[in-house]
């Protein structure tokens, strides 16, 4: 079993600053693509940004030029730097990455539990 448990949510002020961190855990022989995605209230999920293995990023558009995402491989961990946080940000931001739980298993997509970011006055 995989599990990816995250942390660093909270109530911020607009303007202000946040770190979020996703861990994957468990059986994993390999862990390809990662990624943050968020749900607003009555909302459909969103993605955020993602990262290869090799570094390689993508960015939603909302958040270009304020959010950065990164990754430490030896720790099969993902992070997301959240700058100049605005109220529209505030969801649920979800972890996912697509891991290879053995040397022949298939690549499987997991998602964490979800943390609550709140940006508000």
């Amino acid at each position: 079993q995989v599990q990816l448990v995250e942390s660093g949510g909270g109530l911020v002020q607009p303007g202000g600053s946040l770190r979020l961190s996703c861990a994957a855990s468990g059986s994993i022989f390999s862990v390809n693509a990662m990624g943050w995605y968020r749900q607003a209230p009555g909302k459909q999920r969103e993605l955020v940004a993602t990262i290869t293995s090799g570094g390689s990023t993508n960015y939603a558009d909302s958040v270009k030029g304020r959010f950065t995402i990164s990754r430490d491989n030896a720790k099969n961990t993902v992070y997301l730097q959240m700058n100049s946080l605005k109220p529209e940000d505030t969801a649920v931001y979800y972890c996912a990455a697509t891991v290879r739980p053995g040397r022949l298993s298939v690549p499987n997509d997991y998602w964490g539990q979800g943390t609550q970011v709140t940006v508000s006055s």
